[in-house]
């Protein structure tokens, strides 16, 4: 992470409202209807979500978010790298940020859902290098087609 900084944000900011329309727009081209679970604008303002973005300089790297489920089980949600920073160590970095504010926060568990199909592959990697194994669907989900389901012991 040599000069890139990783802050609170608070989705006002055009690159990163940018960067979440791309998202959603490219979860739902990935992925049938009612099986897309990325959250909008709205979603992430939501109270028990919280959203990191990742800098250097005045570029924008990604983000990712951290839903709090219930006193010991948080989400990871809207994991994204800006295209122009693929291959960077971008999600990776900001995948050791949100496990990092997990375990600060006494989480036991941290779960996620993604996709299944071939444009997920690089998250499934990405989830199974640092320990996330898979699991059945939690927090109410339920599509077992569309979606796969990951979780990390915190503990």
């Amino acid at each position: 992470m040599n000069g890139w900084r990783i802050v609170e944000d608070d989705l006002t900011h055009p690159a990163v409202v940018a960067l979440l329309e791309l998202h959603v727009r490219s979860a739902n081209e990935n992925s049938p209807p009612g099986s897309v679970f990325a959250l909008d604008l709205t979603g992430l303002r939501d109270p028990a979500v919280t959203l990191w973005t990742a800098w250097e300089g005045a570029a924008l790297l990604g983000m990712g978010a951290l839903k709090q489920l219930d006193a010991r089980h948080g989400e990871i949600k809207s994991m994204r790298t800006a295209p122009a920073q693929l291959r960077r160590g971008v999600a990776g970095a900001m995948l050791a940020h949100v496990i990092a504010a997990a375990r600060e926060r006494g989480y036991r568990r941290l779960s996620l859902e993604t996709g299944t199909s071939a444009p997920f592959a690089a998250a499934h990697a990405l989830y199974e290098r640092v320990g996330f194994v898979e699991c059945d669907p939690f927090a109410g989900y339920s599509d077992r087609v569309f979606a796969r389901y990951y979780t990390l012991a915190l503990e």
